[in-house]
């Protein structure tokens, strides 16, 4: 039994000796390990304070694109909707070029004053589709033209100016374009 005892006593010995090397330890370096967390604690908070400015940065720039947005959907809708009455008045123009033709030439068929008119919808539809400024800017000069044509030549055979009993002028610009 006594082997058990200084075995036992050896064994707590050596237990107690850890334990008291341990305590030094923790007693030699408790000031670093305080630094340590003080340390960790603070880079948490300097952490968690850049968090949230981060997002509320990234809030106000949410608001900020929101808004800018809101502005060019807004913008676009009178745009779109300033088309659309441009292009309506543009339509209402051209029914009241075909009514122009047919008062004019009541002797022709309605189909020439629909063709006429077709023609006039085709240049106006191609103009309004058309991307490349330039390209749209020549379209539009096409269909001034067009349009300037007929109205001079309904002009002039209402007052008798001309001896042509159709529109020759017209029909020749409709006839280039199918060229």
């Amino acid at each position: 039994m006594s082997q058990l005892n200084s075995w036992l006593l050896s064994l707590f010995s050596v237990f107690h000796s850890a334990k008291t090397e341990n305590l030094k330890w923790q007693q030699q370096h408790q000031h670093t390990q305080q630094q340590l967390k003080s340390a960790q604690i603070l880079a948490e908070k300097a952490l968690e304070i850049e968090l949230k400015k981060r997002t509320v940065q990234l809030a106000h720039d949410i608001d900020l694109l929101t808004t800018e947005n809101q502005t060019q959907l807004a913008m676009l809708k009178i745009k779109c909707q300033q088309d659309i009455k441009d292009y309506k008045q543009y339509l209402n123009s051209l029914d009241q070029l075909k009514l122009s033709i047919q008062k004019s030439y009541a002797h022709l068929p309605e189909a020439v004053a629909f063709t006429i008119h077709h023609h006039a919808k085709q240049l106006l539809n191609q103009m309004w589709e058309e991307e490349n400024f330039q390209d749209k800017m020549q379209l539009e000069m096409q269909l001034l033209k067009f349009m300037t044509t007929v109205h001079e030549e309904a002009r002039l055979f209402l007052e008798g100016n001309t001896i042509e009993n159709l529109p020759e002028k017209t029909l020749a610009l409709i006839q280039n374009k199918s060229h």
